[in-house]
């Protein structure tokens, strides 16, 4: 790209109108069913205003169809569309971000490319979809309503704008790193990522969710773990009921303040930060309910501090409980980064962190290139990443001192 970036201002076709009703979708999936080619998809959820991650909004474009913008509140199922698109290369950028909340309302591909992991392994410095259209197309995105509440009906126009672009030029993005990645030989390498993202099975709930509360390790005893616990599992029930974000409900600041205070009355709860600011009788009762049943839960009923560990100890463990993993993790480590400091991609690309962590905390009882190959793939490796990274760690597990 050479020149000025020329912002982009307005879609081709101008903005489309929201889909809201069965007559239109069905117009919809008929004519991206005649379009030709992949088709650009994405969506925009209302994180930090909704309850969960549900789509409000999908946007598509293909060649022959041009632009649809559907309201997924007004249609709720749109398996149809998604059968029509079936077999259909869709072009999403940060595709594992998305396909939750398509998969929700019936889309799902069978195939995919994805433009910001195809940046990243181009070794692009900033993979952003607007740094990705300015850098690689010359064109400038707004990215101005990206955090907006986007459960808002109805949606202003620069936002219906704002949608649309995002998937204007997401197929020219999607056809210029093609070429690059095949100019830089990686081109099978990232088709083999995109295969594993499409064929990839939904995320397993998270076990014990309230342990990613923030702030969590100020909180060490027992008891107020389980204060923890009951008041994440409360706020939890009342999101969902009202539909808002957990943490509009009650902040996670204020949930680790009540552990750590463990308050034995509503006064004292409403002398702590995050509580007493504007909340009502009713609200602080509730709250304080949820702190006396933590107060009165046995001990045999009390979570236990930290989680199950199913993995290898932290590696800042290792020098004292295993120093021949500590040496084979810090060999495995210097040869996996001078290799993807050669390849020009990041690390985590090349190949997962915890996938290494785990051959060299267990490595195979005879180390040689078949045994590490069998390993790498067990842990869900690609074949290219085998091939690239087997002989490194063949190398880190068999030094002196390993």
């Amino acid at each position: 790209m050479t020149g000025a970036p020329t912002p982009l201002l307005e879609p081709r076709e101008g903005i489309p109108p929201v889909v809201t009703d069965a007559a239109a979708l069905a117009e919809v999936v008929a004519a991206f069913a005649a379009g030709s080619g992949p088709v650009a998809v994405d969506a925009e959820r209302a994180s930090g205003y909704r309850y969960g991650q549900r789509a409000y909004l999908v946007q598509l474009r293909r060649e022959g169809a041009g632009s649809a913008l559907i309201d997924p509140v007004a249609c709720p199922d749109l398996s149809g569309l998604g059968e029509a698109l079936s077999g259909v290369e869709w072009v999403l950028h940060a595709a594992t971000q998305d396909l939750p909340c398509l998969r929700e309302i019936g889309m799902l591909p069978t195939r995919l490319f994805d433009t910001e992991l195809a940046g990243r392994l181009a070794g692009f410095p900033r993979v952003g979809l607007g740094a990705m259209v300015e850098g690689v197309l010359g064109f400038v995105l707004e990215k101005g309503h990206s955090a907006v509440d986007w459960s808002t009906r109805p949606l202003p126009e620069p936002w219906l704008r704002y949608a649309a672009l995002d998937v204007e030029l997401l197929i020219d993005l999607r056809d210029a790193l093609e070429k690059e990645l095949d100019r830089q030989g990686k081109l099978e390498w990232a088709l083999q990522e995109f295969d594993a993202i499409a064929a990839a099975p939904p995320a397993e709930p998270r076990k014990d969710p309230w342990r990613r509360t923030s702030g969590m390790h100020k909180v060490r005893r027992r008891r107020q773990l389980g204060v923890v616990r009951e008041l994440w599992e409360t706020r939890d029930r009342i999101a969902q009921r009202r539909d808002v974000s957990p943490g509009k409900v009650l902040s996670d600041a204020a949930i680790v303040e009540a552990a750590l205070a463990l308050p034995g009355s509503v006064h004292a709860l409403a002398a702590l930060n995050g509580f007493g600011h504007r909340m009502g009788r009713r609200q602080l009762e509730q709250w304080q309910a949820a702190v006396d049943r933590a107060r009165s839960l046995p001990d045999t009923a009390l979570p236990q501090p930290g989680q199950p560990v199913t993995g290898p100890p932290p590696p800042r463990a290792w020098a004292d409980k295993d120093p021949a993993a500590a040496a084979r993790l810090a060999a495995a480590r210097a040869g996996v980064t001078a290799l993807a400091e050669r390849l020009n991609m990041p690390q985590e690309n090349l190949i997962s962190p915890d996938t290494v962590r785990r051959i060299c905390w267990e490595p195979p009882r005879s180390v040689d290139t078949g045994s590490v190959e069998d390993a790498l793939a067990g842990y869900g490796a690609r074949a290219w990443q085998v091939e690239l990274v087997t002989p490194v760690l063949v190398s880190a597990l068999s030094a002196k001192g390993a």
